[in-house]
């Protein structure tokens, strides 16, 4: 089967799979724990603040999650979730299903759960036996979407003035891209999005808008949060494009409250096999207060293929709702703590690996020297007044966030990230972000935030708009070190 066949099959079905016996029970047992799953945040003037049985959301396992829990030896059916029923299957039929692919299509491998093994491309098997035309699927994208408003275009403004003089590597800028794009079951079972009409959040159609998205800027990273078809639909699609995939799931993911749900959700963060190859993952579980939270977050340690430079990634979603700042605060506080000693390590090892000329080649000063660029992509539910916020911009990390450079002064965040009406009424906030080490890194273009007029006066999701998120989206480049300048 060839590679447009196999993605045009994909998204024209919902196709399900029947995993290894016990082995959604496990993931029961283990992230699920008994209790209340918590209900997802809202902006101010949204539901009333869980109690602390929140807080430890099964708190039997805490810390990190340094290893992907993930199930193996599915075997294939072709069963479609009943009609109107858009979002798969029932709870009970949840932990004894999975999403692959396609029947026709041998499943995607997992991703692997030992460090040494992080390093080998996940790909799929060989009756995929070529790589993906992004411009068909464009196409097929546009034309599944034809019924639909066309999509509000979005400008790429570059950073850089008549006068920018700095000094950057010979290697092509890195573009990523970050997304909440919000939870199929969260849309349609527990939103409340008072004005978008429910065809609108259908996910025959809503897909093919998130797809046409990432299709049109094809950035080398992409970050997500709020992934509910990551097996059925991301990972499939995104490995026929070229992109190596990860995915952790919410301990308690509210989507298993949702009737007719399609599993857990949770962060997913790709990266072009063409550009990079993984030294590592880590898949960390975010603590609070001393307890493990419901909060995950995803590192990815990348190597340039052209360059040899190293890059760490990590993706997050921090807490919702008013009145969790401390919350949110102490997460980060646990997330920068993290990746403090994830970007150490990834130094310690290069050092180790390598001669001391060839280290000081392929490590860019970030927090240290030596140590590698950071990026990290997140919904932080975190207004640029939080404490959160604060702890990002001051930490020892020194990062810096792209969206800023929008601004006439270089200082302050776009007047919105998301902007949605709910039965509280409406929320037009900042939450999204795109950190960067700038000592190393250097932002080279950014995607425009629409403009009110844009978004219309039902704001978001729509039938533009397939979340209640915008995507940002940046091009960065490695700064030259000085050695190497004169």
């Amino acid at each position: 089967m060839t590679a447009a066949r196999f993605w045009s099959v994909l998204l024209s079905r919902d196709l399900w799979s029947r995993t290894a016996a016990g082995s959604w029970s496990v993931l029961n047992t283990r992230y699920l724990g008994s209790g209340t799953t918590a209900l997802r945040g809202s902006c101010s003037g949204g539901p009333a603040a869980k109690t602390s049985s929140e807080l430890v959301q099964g708190g039997e396992e805490a810390g990190s999650l340094n290893a992907e829990t993930e199930t193996a030896g599915a075997s294939r059916t072709n069963t479609r979730p009943a009609a109107g029923h858009p979002m798969g299957s029932s709870n009970g039929r949840l932990f004894s299903t999975m999403a692959q692919p396609l029947s026709s299509i041998a499943p995607l491998a997992r991703p692997h759960l030992h460090p040494e093994d992080q390093d080998q491309d996940q790909e799929t098997d060989g009756e995929v036996d070529a790589q993906a035309n992004p411009e068909q699927l464009l196409r097929q994208c546009e034309e599944a979407l034809r019924r639909r408003p066309a999509r509000p275009h979005r400008d790429l403004v570059s950073t850089h003035g008549p006068a920018h003089c700095c000094h950057y590597s010979a290697e092509p800028s890195i573009r990523v891209m970050q997304w909440n794009i919000l939870a199929q079951a969260l849309g349609e079972g527990k939103d409340g999005f008072v004005r978008c009409p429910l065809d609108a959040l259908d996910w025959q159609e809503r897909k093919y808008l998130i797809l046409e998205e990432i299709l049109t800027h094809r950035p080398d990273i992409v970050c997500l949060q709020e992934v509910d078809h990551y097996y059925d639909t991301f990972l499939p699609v995104m490995a026929s494009l070229g992109y190596q995939g990860s995915f952790l799931a919410k301990p308690r993911s509210p989507c298993l409250d949702v009737e007719h749900n399609n599993g857990p959700d949770g962060c997913a963060l790709f990266y072009s096999r063409a550009r990079f190859s993984s030294t590592a993952t880590d898949h960390l579980r975010l603590s609070a207060m001393m307890l493990p939270t419901n909060q995950v977050a995803i590192v990815q340690t990348l190597r340039c293929r052209a360059s040899g430079q190293q890059l760490c990634v990590a993706v997050t979603h921090l807490k919702a709702r008013s009145g969790w700042e401390r919350f949110r605060s102490a997460q980060g506080a646990d997330l920068l703590h993290r990746l403090q000693a994830i970007t150490s390590r990834v130094a310690a090892a290069t050092s180790s690996s390598s001669s001391s000329s060839t280290a000081a080649e392929s490590g860019a000063s970030g927090g240290q020297a030596g140590d590698p660029p950071l990026v990290v992509c997140g919904d932080f539910n975190a207004e640029p007044w939080e404490d959160v916020y604060r702890r990002f911009l001051e930490s020892p990390l020194r990062l810096d966030s792209a969206y800023r450079l929008l601004s006439a002064d270089g200082q302050t965040e776009p007047s919105f990230t998301t902007w949605k009406i709910r039965p509280s009424g409406e929320c037009r906030s900042t939450l999204d972000y795109i950190w960067y080490s700038h000592d190393s890194l250097s932002v080279d273009m950014l995607l425009d935030i629409p403009s009110e007029e844009q978004v219309g006066p039902d704001r978001l999701p729509s039938y533009h708009y397939p979340s209640d998120h915008l995507s940002l989206l940046c091009d960065l480049s490695f700064k030259e070190r000085p050695h190497r300048l004169m």
